[in-house]
């Protein structure tokens, strides 16, 4: 039950699994992950904020921590991810078999 592939199909099996693995590279990319997680714990606390009570408010000596808190994890979360759109991560290069050459 020998399976015998050609030069061709293995080139063309190479060339998808690089696809399928740049594809991903990008799902996973770490400014997604840690600008969604900002995001999330932002609204979180920003929420966390809006429904202080004046005597959480008088803990921290009159500053409302979680909502200057929560709104700053929002600014740098929407940042990874703004930055995530404006420079996402380039493919890489195709591989150069050895005896696959245009002419």
């Amino acid at each position: 039950m020998s399976e015998h592939f050609s030069e061709r199909d293995l080139q063309q099996e190479v060339s998808e699994l690089e696809t399928r693995s740049a594809t991903a590279a990008r799902l996973f990319d770490i400014r997604r992950i840690i600008g969604g997680l900002f995001v999330l714990y932002g609204v979180i606390v920003t929420i966390a904020g809006v429904v202080a009570s004046d005597a959480d408010i008088d803990k921290a000596e009159g500053v409302n921590i979680n909502l200057w808190t929560g709104l700053g994890m929002l600014i740098l979360g929407l940042l990874f991810l703004l930055w995530l759109k404006l420079r996402p991560t380039a493919p890489p290069p195709p591989a150069v078999v050895p005896g696959d050459r245009e002419e």
